[in-house]
């Protein structure tokens, strides 16, 4: 079985440009992860959430997000085929054959794949294009700045967490977002 970090490296390596486009994965933004999030030169986005079982999808559609002003509740899937979502697409990434395309919501796009264990081969196939969910840019919706910031401090701590030094060093309680 391919693990997720592989299948990651071998779609954004085969279908992003790394010059052109911004390529994050496992991105926190509107309450919940994106597994592959692109934004690309114009300022228009498209999530890929990969799953890799039936009960994985399933649950997909039982994460909530909640209005912090209104405290009303919403289901995430509600939230982006109705349009109050900040990526202009969404689509899942899943192994070949898992999910029948009537199982998935219009507005998703479906990229399947089929992995060959024994050459380590990858290959994608787009089922169905993704909707477009909304037209506004990315940054008009994200603090572009702001954003950019907490990049740069979880890729610091991850460094950090690479290199292991964590558990070697003293640290002082994490970057308030002060000074």
């Amino acid at each position: 079985m391919i693990k997720v970090e592989e299948l990651t490296y071998n779609f954004i390596s085969r279908f992003c440009d790394f010059e052109k486009d911004l390529v994050l994965t496992n991105h926190f933004h509107s309450d919940w992860e994106a597994d592959i999030l692109v934004v690309n030169t114009e300022g228009f986005s498209h999530e890929f959430e990969i799953k890799l079982s039936r009960s994985d999808f399933k649950n997909d559609f039982k994460k909530k997000y909640q209005n912090a002003k209104t405290t009303e509740k919403f289901l995430k899937h509600d939230k982006i085929s109705c349009g109050d979502y900040i990526c202009n697409k969404f689509s899942f990434l899943l192994p070949m054959g898992m999910i029948k395309p009537e199982e998935i919501p219009p507005h998703c796009g479906i990229v399947e794949f089929d992995h060959n264990p024994d050459n380590w081969q990858t290959i994608f196939h787009e089922v169905r294009k993704p909707g477009l969910v909304h037209t506004e840019n990315f940054w008009n919706l994200v603090d572009k700045d702001l954003m950019l910031k907490t990049m740069a401090r979880n890729f610091y701590y991850k460094k950090l967490e690479v290199k292991g030094k964590f558990e070697e060093l003293i640290l002082p309680p994490k970057f308030s977002g002060g000074k």
